[in-house]
C-alpha cells in the first residue's frame, strides 16, 4: 500500500508559566493512510519522544478560532506581536501547553490539504473499493 507523508520539523515552545517557556523540537506529520489525523512528536527531557495524535480538522479550525475540548484544545493568539497557535494537551501523565508559530503550522496544513482535500479523507482509505470487492464476490 502506497501512502504519502507530509512532515515538517519546527520548534515549539513549552509554556511553563506566563514568564517562562522552553524550546522543544517537534515534528508535525500527516499520512494519507491515516487521513483524518495529524501526529505531533516532540522531545521533552525524556528518552522516548512524546507522540500526540488528534484530528486534522481540529488543528485546521484551531488556527482560526478556539476549538476542541477534553484532551486537546487549540486556539490562535498573539505572543509578542507574533501570531501563534496554542495547543493545550492533557493526559494522565500530565498537561502541556505548547505554542507553535501560526505561519509554519498553516503552511504545513495547506500542504496536507493539497494532498488530501477536506471531505475526501474517506477516499484515501479505499473503503469503497473494499466494499465493491466484497459485493462482487
Amino acid at each position: 500500500m502506497h501512502y504519502t507523508v507530509v512532515e515538517r520539523e519546527l520548534e515549539l515552545n513549552l509554556i511553563l508559566s506566563p514568564e517562562r517557556s522552553i524550546p522543544v523540537p517537534a515534528r508535525l506529520s500527516y499520512r494519507t493512510d491515516d487521513p483524518y489525523a495529524v501526529h505531533v512528536t516532540f522531545h521533552i527531557n525524556s528518552d522516548q519522544p512524546v507522540n500526540w495524535t488528534f484530528s486534522r480538522d481540529l488543528l485546521v479550525e484551531g488556527v482560526f478560532r478556539p476549538c476542541g475540548h477534553g484532551d486537546v484544545r487549540v486556539w490562535p493568539t498573539k505572543a509578542e506581536g507574533r501570531s501563534v497557535v496554542l495547543m493545550a494537551l492533557s493526559s494522565p501523565d500530565g498537561d502541556a501547553l505548547l505554542e507553535a508559530p501560526a505561519a509554519q503550522v498553516s503552511a504545513w496544513l495547506e500542504r496536507t490539504l493539497r494532498v488530501v482535500p477536506p471531505g475526501t479523507e474517506g477516499d484515501q482509505l479505499g473503503i469503497d473499493d473494499a466494499l465493491d470487492q466484497l459485493l462482487a464476490q
